[in-house]
């Protein structure tokens, strides 16, 4: 199975176009250590020539541009994306479906609730039904994924992990910890290889630890590196767990939850613009480098 890390910021990408926070500044004056990345997107195949996205950033045109495994290859018109598989609702995670609006014959998966979200904005109907087919996955329920010509050779089980409805999706007392159809994480198969894809979760509870236990690849949720990093930097106003991610430091953040798990490779993505450990050269680094986890770059090849 082939991997391709297409986008490893949060939403707003980094440097985020508004932001002048110490993290960013670096990476404006094209500071070397503090690499430009694009928001949150894998590139997934078992064959290395048809490709399913997992989510659809909105910087989407860029990471096709910058991937020539993603260029067309023959005739005149042509794709090796075949389709794309969401796990939430949020923009830095659909709004890229738009760039696939040119008639090009796809299958998005996604939960029932994000279908029904997509379904109700109008903007999303430029995908034409009659080439792009929108199906259901069920929880927990291993399903092969189809392009257009057929079955691809990987496996996707969806389970709900803790996390809440996108920011324009709120009510006024949203549910920030909930276990819904809103949020999933992935177990991706293919090739007697599989991996993990979690790019959102508030917390770890008992079940998920359980569940990607001993695993192969996992990629995880790296927003920001403490709770209040987003207040503390004179930036925003909410912490992370308001906005549904847990912090990758603290004794509640994901270094210490997945410390004894057994896991052989874990990556942080979704990474916000004012988390240091976007620096190649901060002791936030260096911290979770010694911990055993790498750092989501762009244009990253992983293997299982």
């Amino acid at each position: 199975m082939k991997i391709v890390v297409l986008g490893s910021a949060a939403g707003g990408g980094y440097p985020q176009w508004n932001c002048n926070c110490d993290t960013c500044r670096r990476a404006w004056s094209g500071d070397p250590a503090a690499k430009a990345r694009t928001q949150s997107s894998l590139a997934i195949s078992a064959d290395g020539e048809s490709w399913f996205l997992l989510n659809a950033s909105p910087d989407l045109r860029k990471q096709i541009l910058d991937t020539p495994l993603l260029h067309p290859k023959s005739g005149r018109r042509h794709s090796p994306i075949i389709g794309a598989v969401l796990t939430n609702g949020d923009v830095d995670h659909v709004c890229g479906l738009i760039n696939l609006r040119e008639s090009q014959p796809l299958t998005l998966y996604a939960t029932s609730r994000i279908h029904e979200v997509l379904a109700a904005n109008s903007v999303f109907q430029v995908l034409n039904a009659d080439l792009v087919k929108r199906r259901t996955l069920a929880l927990n329920s291993p399903v092969e994924l189809e392009g257009p010509d057929g079955p691809s050779g990987i496996t996707v089980e969806m389970f709900t992990v803790p996390g809440k409805v996108a920011l324009y999706l709120e009510g006024a007392a949203p549910v920030l910890d909930g276990e819904t159809e809103d949020t999933v994480g992935l177990r991706i198969s293919g090739n007697g290889k599989s991996f993990f894809y979690i790019p959102g979760c508030a917390r770890l509870t008992s079940t998920l630890a359980d569940r990607v236990r001993g695993a192969e690849l996992l990629l995880f949720d790296g927003t920001l590196w403490r709770d209040d990093e987003m207040v503390v930097q004179g930036v925003g106003t909410k912490t992370g767990r308001r906005m549904g991610h847990m912090s990758v430091s603290g004794p509640d953040g994901s270094l210490a939850a997945f410390a004894d798990l057994g896991i052989r490779r874990k990556i942080f993505i979704h990474i916000n613009n004012t988390n240091p450990i976007l620096l190649d050269d901060s002791p936030e680094r260096a911290f979770v480098k010694e911990a055993g986890w790498e750092v989501g770059e762009d244009g990253m090849e992983v293997s299982p």
